[in-house]
Parts: C-alpha cells; structure tokens; sequence
C-alpha cells in the first residue's frame, strides 16, 4: 500500500486536553496535506476544524461520551446534535463501559440506537469499546451489539484507558463482523509497520496522533 492510499484510511488525532486552537490549525493543514480521511478532535474544536476543511476532502470527527463513557444517553445525545450542527461529519461515541461489564445488554445497544438515529444522514457513527477493559468473549458480544444497532464503525480505544489496539483484537472483530461494519483501530498505532498491521487484520480505518510519521513511513 503506497502512502496516498494510506493516507486515506487515517483520523489525524488530537484529543490532549491542552491542545491549543494553534495546534488545531496545525492538525487540519497537516490533513489537508496529506488528504487523511478525518481530523479526530474534542467538540469544543469542530467549529474552527469545519471552517478550515470547508469544501475539501477532509471530514472533520469528534467524540462523545470521552473517554469514560459514563454520561447519560441524554448528555451524549445532545453533544452529538450540537456537534452536528457544528459541522462535524463523524461522530466517535464511548459505549457505557460499567453498563456493559454488568450485561445491561438493553441500556448499551439502545443507547448507541438513539445516538445512531441522531446522525442518520448527517455523520458517520463509531462506536469505542474500549477493548483493553474487556475479556474476548466481551469483545465478541460488543461486535454483536453494534452490528445491529446501525452504526457505522466499531472503535478499539480512546488512547486514554490502560492500552491501544491489538492486532489480535482487530483480528477478533473482523472475524464476527466480517464486512457488515468498518473497523477502526486507535490508540498506540505510531509507525508504519503497526499500522499495516491493523490492517491487514481487518482494520478499515486507522486513528493516530502520529499519522504524519506513518505516512512518511517511519
């Protein structure tokens, strides 16, 4: 895979807390630059992101729920309907993570059902299951859920729990959801050779702070 058709699969992140609107600029003419899919920032950045990427092939993503995914559905809710209207075209949501550990199967995928039905024509969904939190038979009932529950991706990580992707859990995913949905793997992707890794074990989207280096394949 060359460079330009990589570029294509990678979310420019940056979701540290004390990103500047300067480093913000930086991000959407880094992805500009290298046509990467998304920059993947926090809400309160997608006005300025959707204004520098207007009529461009960027799209510009934002999180809901991040990274605890312990707000109500009504806060995630609203924060999705606001950054929509902010210009934002991809929406990464955190599952409710306690919720799902105590097998409140109903509340998770309803929840992601109402946030699926608020970007419905409007943003892209996908939904972070923070893989490094849960046991693989947790994973494969994650997958399951999300199948159905009309989004459009399913996230590894946020970056900020206890670890990343894992190319076996990438691999694990792909095999229950086959083509049905996308596959995003983030959090500890920072060169190349890993991000290749990612997918070809399935992964069909890529989200990385160090996209630049990756895509200079380094």
């Amino acid at each position: 895979m060359n460079m330009v058709q990589l570029a294509k699969y990678i979310d420019h992140t940056l979701l540290k807390p004390e990103a500047l609107e300067k480093d913000i600029i930086k991000l959407c003419n880094e992805a500009l630059r290298y046509d990467f899919a998304t920059v993947c920032i926090n809400p309160s950045h997608v006005v300025i992101a959707a204004k520098l990427l207007k009529d461009s092939n960027v799209k510009v993503c934002t999180v809901i729920g991040f990274p605890l995914g312990a707000n109500t559905t009504a806060v995630k809710i609203f924060e999705t309907e606001n950054s929509i209207k902010n210009g934002a075209q991809e929406i990464d949501m955190v599952i409710n993570i306690g919720k799902f550990k105590e097998k409140n199967f109903f509340y998770v995928e309803k929840e992601i059902s109402e946030i699926s039905k608020v970007c419905q024509g409007s943003a892209k969904l996908k939904v972070i299951i923070e893989t490094c939190l849960l046991e693989q038979d947790e994973i494969i009932k994650a997958c399951e859920i999300v199948k159905v529950s009309g989004a459009d991706f399913i996230k590894t990580s946020t970056g900020f729990s206890t670890a990343g992707a894992k190319v076996s859990d990438i691999a694990l995913m792909k095999s229950v959801l086959g083509e049905s949905i996308g596959i995003k793997a983030s959090g500890g992707i920072r060169d190349y050779e890993t991000a290749m890794e990612m997918i070809n074990a399935g992964a069909t989207r890529i989200g990385a702070s160090a996209s630049v280096k990756i895509c200079e394949g380094k």
